[in-house]
């Protein structure tokens, strides 16, 4: 019988990445996933931000970043004001402001295409697992290693798992943009 396991990790993995890239799309409060993604270069290493210094949220709205090193204040204010956050950070000179202002609808709606844009990004990751995997199958065939009705099973299989995986991204996505939409 053919093993899948290997196919299904790399999809699971696929909508691993997909809930880290929905948790970076900042919802009009604060949440320090939106800065997972955010590096700065410590001792000539890019280094995430969240290893550099603390990150916490003293109301719904704020995030305090403090670095432990005094040096990486200029750094982590340039390396927020070069991503794609959208926020302006407020250095004081010992710690970095983030305020999230509240979502207006234009807002709203252009995270919501950037959501459906990173579900559209796992599908085709989903899509590609499946090609890869009906392509050792066919090689498998090819060998002789299975018959044609097992590659034609595997196929079907295969074919089954990955809409059950398109189904999740939906769901996923769904659940992303009425959160967005609700704030």
């Amino acid at each position: 019988m053919a093993d899948y396991s290997a196919y299904s990790h790399k999809m699971d993995k696929t909508l691993e990445v997909l809930a880290a890239d929905f948790g970076a799309v900042r919802a009009g409060r604060a949440n320090a996933q939106v800065l997972d993604r955010i590096s700065v270069e410590y001792y000539g290493v890019d280094t995430p931000v969240g290893q550099v210094a603390s990150i916490s949220s003293p109301d719904a709205r704020t995030l305090v970043i403090q670095p432990w090193d005094g040096t990486l204040l200029k750094p982590i204010e340039k390396a927020i004001l070069t991503s794609d956050l959208g926020i302006n950070p407020q250095n004081d000179g010992r710690i970095i402001r983030l305020v999230f202002p509240q979502l207006n609808e234009d807002r709203r709606k252009e995270l919501t295409k950037q959501v459906k844009k990173y579900g559209e990004d796992a599908k085709v990751a989903i899509r590609n697992v499946r090609r890869e995997a009906m392509d050792a199958f066919k090689k498998q065939q090819k060998k002789g290693e299975i018959t044609e009705d097992d590659q034609k099973k595997c196929e079907k299989d295969l074919q089954d798992m990955t809409d059950k995986y398109i189904k999740k991204i939906d769901d996923m996505c769904v659940v992303k943009e009425k959160e967005l939409m609700e704030l």
